[in-house]
């Protein structure tokens, strides 16, 4: 049963950074090859941070300078608010970096999964730091990570990504043109962009339909183009919907319309369970 179409294709080389759209991709195991394949490293803190920290660097963008394909991370241009561009493989990117953020950072590729230092958490995921990263308003619930499933849960306790990713939780986000819609029938004010969102595959629903549809995938399998997606869960939204990036002002209303009227959701998350190839115009239907 076709439910929808693939209508945008998006890729992040670095985390937390503008990325790129794509006609066309091979979806791995781990998702899209090259996706948040670099991030920073706090050297205060001694752990991986990105926009809910520092939230300047979602006025950057990054893009590959050849297309990853095997197991080590190709370099990423980045382009700086000012418009000035450093490679991420420069040595001195990771001063250029901390310049910008005002904090000491080094940026680095992915590295392997067994090399949990690297990925550890230092600051506790306790109420008050996830709702300094989530944007949280005083009197605003704070999300409920026990939703999370629980192997998933120990990971992100004990670790800023899974092990051998800079993903938030999973590899893989959806997002349809429906909840956006949705939104800004709620908000008419704020500029729903998918950009806020960072998905990486924009759906467009068919029959046309309006709401969360994605809520009804949930647990279900999609094929889209030739990869089938396991859908996880509902993607709870932080801080960065609100950032300003591009040509999108800084909007707290955005989060504020998602925790009112959104349940703090936005799209879904997925999990690879058949890697294939994917190209914008290509459908998603039910298996």
């Amino acid at each position: 049963m076709i439910i929808g179409k693939v209508i945008e294709i998006w890729r992040y080389p670095v985390k937390s950074m503008a990325g790129g759209q794509l006609d066309e991709c091979t979806v791995g195991e781990r998702g899209i090859p090259g996706d948040r394949g670099w991030a920073l490293r706090d050297e205060d803190a001694k752990e991986i941070r990105g926009a809910k920290k520092f939230p300047v660097l979602m006025q950057c963008a990054a893009r590959y300078l050849e297309e990853p394909g095997g197991r080590a991370t190709p370099p990423a241009e980045i382009t700086l608010p000012d418009g000035s561009r450093i490679r991420s493989d420069d040595p001195k990117a990771s001063a250029r970096l901390s310049e910008l953020i005002g904090k000491r950072v080094t940026l680095h590729p992915l590295r392997p999964a067994a090399d949990t230092e690297h990925y550890r958490r230092t600051v506790p995921l306790d109420a008050p730091e996830l709702r300094d990263i989530m944007g949280r308003l005083p009197d605003e619930p704070l999300p409920d990570i026990s939703t999370f499933p629980k192997d998933v849960i120990e990971e992100i306790l004990a670790f800023t990504s899974p092990r051998g990713t800079y993903f938030d939780a999973f590899s893989l986000h959806l997002l349809t043109t429906a909840w956006l819609d949705d939104l800004s029938a709620k908000n008419a004010a704020a500029r729903f962009d998918r950009r806020r969102f960072r998905p990486n595959f924009l759906i467009e629903p068919e029959p046309r339909r309006t709401g969360k549809v994605e809520l009804e995938w949930c647990g279900r399998e999609l094929r889209v183009g030739d990869m089938t997606a396991k859908i996880e869960m509902p993607v709870v939204r932080c801080s960065m919907t609100t950032q300003p990036q591009a040509d999108l002002p800084k909007d707290p209303s955005v989060l504020r319309t998602i925790v009112r009227d959104s349940d703090q959701n936005v799209g879904v998350y997925a999990s690879v369970a058949s890697p294939g190839r994917v190209r914008v115009g290509d459908a998603v239907e039910f298996l």
